[in-house]
This record gives structure tokens, C-alpha cells and sequence, in this order.
């Protein structure tokens, strides 16, 4: 039996077709590969950018800013020693941006001026910490990226 060219291209062209709608249907079933949004609520979370953007630059306009430090045990954010610790209020947030599921809050109570996360908490590799605190009604975001070995 002869196949002449026109017939020979479809069945290319089919066979094509099947090995990239097999990948698409292994990647949309398969659990191993994690295709979730970065942020849930997409949407939401947009519209209040400008809000956002005014808190990052609350801190970033501040003389004295928060400073995270990692060490072999423990990641320590110091507050300024001018501030009055029990008035610092907010939320540490730890974003792990290969796998949703790492990701963890931690809510800022402080006695003295440094707040310490505990590494055994965290799994090797890079974290997002996203501190979003109030200090004497002023709104401030500090965002960060650090790397745990």
C-alpha cells in the first residue's frame, strides 16, 4: 500500500497532536506538578495595590528600619530600640514561592525588640518574608527574601 504526501502529513500532524495533548492531560492530573495561582484571589489582592504600595513606602521613608538577620538556628528580625515594642502589632508572613503549601504566619508580640523565627520551621531553599506591622497607627510593609541552607 502507498500513502501519497497529503495523507502522510495528516497522520504527522495527528500524531503531533496526541503527544502534546498527552503531556497537557499528565500535567493537569498529576498532583506532582502544583499549577496553583501565586496568590489566591487574584483579583482582590490587585485592587488594593495602591493600598499597598503606600505601606512599602511608609517604610521605606523610615530613619530606623526593621532588620532581618538569619543565623544557623534561627531567623531574628530587631526592631529599632526607639520603639516601644508592645506597640509594634502585625503579622510575619513566610512565603515559600515553589510550594503553597510551606507557606506560614507568624503574629508579631513582642516583650522585647526582637522577634525569632525558628528554622526548624523552615525547609531549604528561598522565602518571601512579608512583615506587615502598625507602629503608633502608621501602616508599614517590609518585604524580603532570604535564602535557608
Amino acid at each position: 500500500m502507498k500513502i501519497n504526501w497529503g495523507t502522510s502529513i495528516v497522520i504527522a500532524f495527528v500524531l503531533f497532536a496526541s503527544f502534546i495533548l498527552f503531556f497537557i492531560i499528565k500535567v493537569e492530573t498529576d498532583s506532582k506538578y502544583d499549577n496553583d495561582l501565586v496568590v489566591e484571589e487574584y483579583y482582590k489582592h490587585d485592587a488594593k495595590f495602591g493600598e499597598e504600595m503606600a505601606r512599602v513606602q511608609n517604610a521605606q521613608d523610615l530613619i530606623q528600619k526593621p532588620v532581618i538577620t538569619t543565623t544557623s538556628g534561627e531567623i531574628t528580625i530587631v526592631f529599632p530600640e526607639s520603639y516601644i515594642p508592645k506597640n509594634i502589632k502585625g503579622i510575619v508572613s513566610l512565603y515559600r514561592p515553589s510550594n503553597k503549601k510551606l507557606d506560614f504566619e507568624i503574629p508579631i508580640s513582642l516583650s522585647n525588640a526582637t522577634l525569632l523565627i525558628p528554622k526548624e520551621s523552615l525547609v531549604d531553599g528561598r522565602w518571601d518574608i512579608n512583615m506587615e506591622w502598625q507602629y503608633e497607627g502608621k501602616n508599614y510593609l517590609t518585604k524580603d527574601t532570604i535564602y535557608i541552607k
